[in-house]
């Protein structure tokens, strides 16, 4: 381990006293919203400290074992060597393990997030496993404990969606559904397909995390908006209030369009959350390609215009092209059971952030 690396571990430990400190202090424990922070900040430094003080643990012993070797006693340099490997296969994971933690990480994971469906080719088949990815997500979503609103839907009559739009929120949301942005397809036969044949259908998903008002400004003479009846089932409001509402972000020509609830305030309300995501969303994407113009396309790019995933009944198979990986458990996955996917790709992910930041920290020196 570099002299770089130890160095800001002891001035990360410093940090990590000092936090210990202040949530200590009644002063900040009678400040909910100073507590807060400092027990986020403390949480977050918690596992790389850890493995830091573990670390100097093992090294202690690897020294000791050292001085035990060179006593000049026969019995103890047998045991020293004996003991040797397995402190050095030690100490070389706990260092693997600390520069991956030093990796920066994403600083939007921990948001809520805007997700989008919709149908591709395919037809009312598009449709069909347009609906069936939503209840994929809402059932993983469910398992973990997150909370699923419905902003805006467009059903079919076979039982699909046209789109479906919903914002989940919970601990970790984006960073757990940030690789999920793309074209995912699906083969198999239709039950209308009387021949047997093999039908491929499209549809796109887009994740885009949650942006605040202090993310994104929105100047009210940037928005048109636009009121009319809503359409759908509804009740006897349907057709009869203008609670629909579609606004329209005309610096960008960004539109969305919210009917679901009553209220037109509340239509409103959900309609620029989900407009505030989509501009903040285009903003990370302008950095990024200011950044990293070769990323595009590889892990984290949410680039939708490629086939990230291919759903395969007769296989009984999901394939992440991105990592040419191939699971065949179909079912569970539609079923929600997609962690073992999400992991692959995050898993990717912390690979090439740690290449990034070795390569950066050659460079350096």
């Amino acid at each position: 381990m570099t002299s770089q690396v130890l160095d800001k571990l002891k001035a990360t430990e410093i940090r990590y006293d000092e936090l210990t400190r202040l949530v200590s202090d009644p002063a900040v424990q009678n400040d909910p919203a100073t507590y807060r922070k400092h027990a986020k900040a403390l949480a977050e430094l918690q596992p790389l400290i850890d493995a830091y003080r573990e670390r100097q643990r093992v090294e202690a012993e690897v020294s000791e074992a050292r001085e035990l070797a060179a006593s000049g006693d026969a019995g103890l340099k047998a045991l020293a060597d004996e003991e040797m490997p397995r402190l050095t296969a030690r100490l070389t994971a706990l260092d693997e393990s600390i520069r991956a933690l030093l990796v920066p990480k994403d600083p939007n994971d921990e948001r809520n997030v805007v997700l989008e469906i919709r149908a591709g080719t395919g037809g009312d088949e598009a449709a069909l496993f347009a609906a069936e990815l939503f209840r994929m997500y809402s059932r993983y979503a469910e398992r973990r404990g997150w909370k699923i609103d419905v902003l805006n839907s467009n059903a079919t009559g076979v039982g699909g969606v046209k789109e479906v739009v919903a914002t989940i929120e919970g601990k970790g949301v984006y960073g757990r559904f940030k690789h999920e942005s793309g074209v995912h397809r699906v083969q198999r036969v239709p039950a209308t397909e009387a021949s047997g044949r093999i039908h491929t259908s499209t549809a796109t998903v887009a994740v885009l995390p949650e942006a605040q008002e202090v993310d994104i400004v929105i100047e009210p003479k940037d928005i048109r908006i636009d009121t009319c009846c809503s359409s759908g089932p509804g009740g006897q409001s349907v057709n009869t209030t203008y609670s629909a509402v579609r606004l329209t972000h005309l610096p960008t020509g960004i539109v969305v369009s919210q009917q679901d609830e009553k209220s037109q305030i509340k239509n409103r309300q959900k309609a620029m959350k989900v407009l505030r995501s989509r501009l903040y969303e285009m903003e990370l994407r302008k950095q990024q390609d200011a950044i990293a113009k070769e990323r595009r396309g590889q892990v984290g790019s949410g680039d939708r215009s490629e086939k990230i995933r291919t759903y395969n009944f007769k296989e009984n198979r999901v394939t992440d092209h991105r990592i040419n990986f191939t699971m065949h458990q179909l079912e569970d996955a539609l079923d929600g059971d997609i962690d073992t996917l999400i992991e692959q790709m995050a898993a990717r992910e912390q690979s090439d952030r740690l290449k990034q930041a070795t390569d950066a920290e050659e460079v350096k020196n």
